[in-house]
């Protein structure tokens, strides 16, 4: 959870120039200076200040002077993040033994805000319709792996963050309720992991362990994900949650060395 600062230390420019960014995704690939500046709720010559910024740093293009839309340049501002995770790297040969053994796709992913960040996986199949990447994010309440992540704040920090959260229903399946989410996130640090059923979209089932730290701090998630169609609850506990955490104890060994 971000910490708050004095008001004269916050800089709104840079804010403003990191939210016309980030507004730019597979469905607004290209947008026009009018959206931009409905989107991130800005005047249309604070964002064309904004985007001209942008354009002349290299991070957006625009052909026709009409639409922008982004650089690969946008990429080295994730890349510098995620190269400076040691686990990153270390983690991968790892996940991708663990999908060739249970043949689903598997994630690593951190907590940022409210949201989980994908930063590592190996997909098998297509079983969502939105596209997984490194640099997704996905409400944490809603899927295993945040629930793993959340799971290991304090209790205050996670009643924060349930008051903090609309609790959005994706599925008839979603817990909305706050109360009820707390109780799950109890049961998840009773446990040591979490299930996520169809909570997210119909038909998608996964299950997630947390990875830990020398000091017992939880860093990351790591989990299986499949479709309901091949791969039940008792499934995901029975069969692939032994696999997930063998590969957690892998990776936290190898940690733990360096």
């Amino acid at each position: 959870m971000a910490d708050s600062i004095k008001k004269s230390d916050f800089v709104q420019s840079l804010e403003k120039g990191l939210k016309v960014i980030s507004i730019f995704n597979a469905q607004n690939d290209e947008l026009t200076l009018t959206e931009v500046a409905k989107q991130v709720e800005l005047t249309r010559a604070n964002a064309r200040r904004i985007l001209l910024t942008l354009l002349h740093l290299g991070y957006v293009t625009s052909a026709d002077g009409k639409y922008f839309r982004l650089t690969p340049k946008v990429l080295t501002l994730g890349y510098a993040y995620l190269s400076s995770l040691s686990f990153r790297e270390l983690a991968e040969p790892f996940l991708n033994e663990l999908a060739k053994t249970v043949n689903e796709s598997c994630s690593l992913s951190v907590l940022d805000g409210h949201d989980i960040v994908y930063v590592a996986r190996v997909q098998t199949s297509r079983i969502m319709t939105i596209s997984l990447g490194l640099g997704t994010r996905l409400p944490a309440y809603a899927t295993s792996m945040g629930r793993v992540l959340l799971s290991g704040l304090s209790q205050e920090e996670v009643e924060k963050y349930a008051s903090e959260t609309s609790f959005e229903p994706f599925t008839n399946y979603t817990i909305t309720d706050p109360q009820a989410f707390l109780e799950r996130i109890n049961l998840v640090r009773q446990r040591g992991w979490a299930l996520a059923d169809q909570e997210l979209e119909i038909g998608v089932r996964s299950i997630a362990c947390p990875i830990k730290d020398k000091n017992g701090k939880t860093i990351a998630a790591l989990n299986i994900s499949g479709h309901a169609s091949r791969v039940s609850r008792d499934e995901l506990i029975e069969k692939y949650l032994p696999e997930l955490r063998k590969t957690v104890a892998q990776i936290e060994a190898a940690l733990y060395k360096r």
